[in-house]
Formats: C-alpha cells, structure tokens, sequence
C-alpha cells in the first residue's frame, strides 16, 4: 500500500525533460539562482565525472574556473535546474572520473565521440 503511494509521489516529481547523458559528458547546466527578489539564469558548464541513479538521483559535473578546479552536485529532477544542455560526448570506461582531479591541461582531455553513433 505505502509502496503505490510513494510510488505515485515519486511520478508526479520525476522531470522527463532532462537529456540522457553519461559520465564523460560535457553538459550545460541552466541553474535558476535567486538574488533578493529576483530570479536568474546562471550557466554551468563541465564535465560530468559522476551520476547516481534511483528516486533521487544527482549527478556531479567538474570544470576548471580560473586555473581552479570546481565541482557541482546536482540533483536530477531538482525545481533549481531549469535545462540541461548535452555540448559533447565521450568515451570513457569506467563510471566515476574522480582521476581527472588530478589531471590538468592535455592531459586531462577526453576521447570525444559523435552524437548519433553513442546509444544511451
């Protein structure tokens, strides 16, 4: 019974306009901020080195801001995201890249790949 009706809660949240997008993507991250009683747009942009899935899933995207490193946790069907943007996709072989933090420059770049050949 309390299975159906968290069930049913979790439908009316979940946000199906997200794109599909795996670790090793760069995405654009639309994030709704507030200042005082105004409300804006502010563009994240980076690349995505870690998504947990389940009812309330997050992904964790990284870029380099100025020469430092910074990393943003996200969650999945959040209000605060406004869009997600998919710029680029790339191969990677496993499914956490907490290695590209010690990475900086060339070294640190991914093997892309193009859009229509990569199945979600």
């Amino acid at each position: 019974m309390s299975n159906l009706i968290i069930e049913k809660l979790l439908a009316k949240t979940q946000r199906t306009d997200i794109p599909a997008f795996r670790p090793g993507d760069t995405v654009r991250v639309h994030v709704k901020i507030k200042e005082g009683d105004k409300e804006r747009v502010q563009a994240f942009e980076g690349v995505v080195i870690k998504r947990d899935n389940g009812p309330q899933a997050s992904f964790t995207v990284r870029k380099i801001s100025f020469g430092q490193g910074v990393e943003r946790i996200f969650p999945l069907h959040s209000k605060v995201i406004d869009k997600v943007d998919l710029v680029r996709s790339s191969k990677v072989r496993r499914a956490r890249l907490f290695y590209l933090r010690g990475l900086r420059g060339k070294a640190a770049r991914l093997r892309d790949v193009e859009k229509t050949t990569q199945a979600h």
